[in-house]
């Protein structure tokens, strides 16, 4: 998002109100994705929380399952899982997803399969570029105002076309079409000048990841769950060539 642009409180608990009663009818270059430095000192599994089926009970355990999903499918022995008879009639009832994957909408990343979960485990909001709007912004403070999710993780990914288009606006000075400028500007804040060519798209794409974790952690509602305890945001980066997921 841009420097200039400031981005809006997530919600109040009147508007959390009106949210909940809208919907309640609706039936990373570094270490291979693991905990580490990952969670700040305060994410510790929730205490006292209800055990739903066999959800995770806080943030660390939430990593841990992605973690071992990512390793599943890049050792091409995904599971497929929760996608039964009796689990489909289940979730008809209610859902209960254990974290909220912000990626991009390209074709080659899609979080169910990435890290190998299954019906009712991640609520998925895809953006170009993992960009923040208020739409998007919405879709996270629901999964975690309302659904009690105790991670979010954003997964920015090798060969961003967005991050791309944005670094080549940048170098160019040539406004790109329509919407896709309005991503562009987005971007542009975490463009990393001081590398050239295909080098500065990648450490871009790391860079802007990361700057859209801080600009989540600091909404004031995600920001009061991370003190408690009861939620952490994490940048990560999923490689294409070898299908592995590292945190950032």
């Amino acid at each position: 998002m841009s420097s200039n642009t400031r981005m809006p409180h997530i919600s109040s608990p009147s508007r959390r109100g009106v949210l909940r009663t809208a919907l309640a009818g609706t039936a990373a270059a570094g270490s291979v994705l693991g905990l580490g430095s990952a969670f700040p000192a305060a994410a510790r599994p929730l205490t006292g929380s209800p055990v739903i089926d066999d959800r995770p009970a806080g943030p660390e355990e939430a990593l841990r399952r992605l973690a071992a999903g990512n390793r599943r499918w890049a050792a091409h022995r995904q599971e497929h899982p929760h996608e039964s008879p009796s689990t489909r009639l289940r979730l008809a009832r209610a859902q209960h997803p254990f974290a909220i994957v912000l990626g991009c909408v390209d074709s080659r990343v899609p979080p169910e399969l990435v890290f190998d979960q299954g019906l009712g485990d991640l609520l998925t909001v895809r953006s170009a570029g993992e960009v923040l709007d208020e739409a998007v912004l919405g879709s996270i403070a629901y999964g975690v105002l309302e659904l009690d999710v105790p991670l979010v993780l954003v997964l920015g990914h090798q060969s961003c076309g967005a991050v791309g288009a944005a670094v080549h606006a940048d170098e160019t000075g040539r406004r790109l079409p329509a919407h896709i400028q309005y991503l562009a500007d987005r971007i542009r804040p975490a463009i990393d000048h001081g590398r050239e060519g295909e080098a500065r798209v990648d450490a871009t794409i790391d860079a802007h990841a990361r700057r859209t974790r801080q600009q989540l952690a600091a909404e004031p509602d995600l920001a009061e769950r991370i003190s408690a305890g009861q939620l952490a945001v994490v940048a990560a980066r999923y490689q294409l060539d070898d299908q592995r997921v590292r945190i950032l």
